[in-house]
């Protein structure tokens, strides 16, 4: 969620789930803005959807997903409502993350507090799960992980001079849900640091950045947190916590040199955002990979990387964006050239194949452009605040 929204009440609104009588049907007869998908490795990935969520504008109850079909190269926008059209609210406010298990989608609508179960096949609703506040999601072979913000808020007003001032606020620690797969239950959960963020899990662990992002705001610190905290999924208690860098974002694990990578949002003011490595050892220490990171990605056991050098300069929409991945210890920079677009989220099927979603305005409908070879093939028109992908 881009850092404006996170000034904000997070009220939660209200949510209709689809009628379980509608009709289950396929999606095969929806249609949408024909695209070129001969350059997207369909028969050797098995691939045979890319689901995209739009945020959608905080308070404005119009989060949407958008599937690309690579049977007919179709880009379907608002296919949750199309498949679910007794959902009168529609997915909800403020779509989060998304991620697959098997052949179910599971998403992460923040402000409506729900984690949305639809069918990979033809994303008709499985399951609402009420979680206050969710934010990101993780798996293991049995349970569904999602941090959660635990209501934290902070409310600023003006007076009639132009001042804000906070006039109402929550700050409690974040907390990580556990959901059962089968059941769609929640069976427990566990207090990690203030505003978690992203996780991850590998060999029975899970690794969760702490943001602080409402904490920053709030006396008596006015700061972010520091910490990756450390889950044992068997026992389901922290066991460790890890200070990394201020206000974490994303968590990747490479699998084959056992190493975390943590990115950091930076203050948006003077520390920038950057990349950090996290080795597994005893006591986990910290060291930083590579700085400017708006978006990341992990391919293989590599993390891509776009950001700018100029992240601070608000005033000027441009960027001097700048493309690199970190592997075996190195930062490596690339070439190539976005032709005007802002990164607002960033998917990657291969390490030459990219998907990257523009948010525009945030209250307009935002795009998604597949590149091949670092060029561009197509831009596609999506939903409002496009930033989270998922491949079935």
């Amino acid at each position: 969620m881009k850092k404006a929204t996170l000034l904000l009440l997070c009220f939660a609104l209200a949510f209709c789930a689809c009628d379980k009588n509608d009709p289950v049907v396929s999606d095969a007869d929806l249609t949408g803005e024909t695209v070129d998908v001969s350059s997207l490795p369909v028969s050797y990935y098995g691939i045979r959807k890319v689901f995209v969520l739009n945020e959608g504008q905080m308070g404005s109850n119009n989060a949407t997903l958008d599937v690309l079909r690579l049977t007919d190269g179709q880009y379907i926008t608002d296919v949750f409502k199309k498949m679910n059209p007794s959902a009168g609210a529609g997915l909800g406010d403020v779509g989060n993350d998304i991620a697959i298990i098997g052949d179910e989608v599971w998403i992460i609508v923040n402000n409506s507090g729900i984690v949305e179960v639809l069918s990979a096949e033809n994303e008709k609703e499985i399951a609402a799960i009420k979680v206050p506040t969710p934010r990101r999601i993780a798996f293991d072979d049995k349970y569904a992980y999602v941090t959660s913000w635990a209501g934290a808020y902070a409310k600023w007003e003006k007076d009639e001079n132009g001042n804000s001032n906070l006039v109402g606020s929550a700050n409690p620690k974040g907390q990580v849900y556990k959901i059962d797969l089968k059941s769609k239950k929640v069976i427990g959960s566990v207090e990690v640091g203030y505003q978690p963020e992203g996780l991850v899990c590998f060999e029975g662990k899970l690794y969760v950045a702490n943001s602080g992002g409402i904490s920053y705001q709030l006396p008596p610190d006015y700061a972010y947190d520091k910490t990756l905290s450390v889950i044992d999924t068997e026992t389901f208690t922290v066991t460790n916590s890890v200070e990394v860098a201020i206000n974490l974002k994303d968590v990747y694990v490479n699998t084959n040199a056992k190493v975390l990578y943590v990115t950091s949002q930076g203050d948006y003011r003077s520390t920038h955002s950057a990349l950090y490595a996290v080795p597994f050892s005893g006591d986990m220490f910290s060291y930083k990979a590579g700085s400017y990171v708006t978006v990341s990605c992990k391919v293989y056991n590599d993390i891509y990387c776009i950001g700018a050098a100029n992240e601070f300069d608000w005033e000027n929409p441009a960027r001097d964006w700048q493309g690199w991945y970190y592997s075996s210890g190195h930062a490596n920079y690339l070439s190539f050239d976005l032709g005007g677009i802002a990164p607002y989220g960033l998917y990657m099927v291969t390490d030459k194949i990219w998907f990257i979603a523009d948010a525009g305005d945030y209250f307009n409908p935002g795009t998604v452009t597949l590149f091949n070879e670092y060029q561009k093939v197509w831009t596609a028109t999506a939903g409002v605040c496009p930033g989270h992908f998922a491949t079935w």
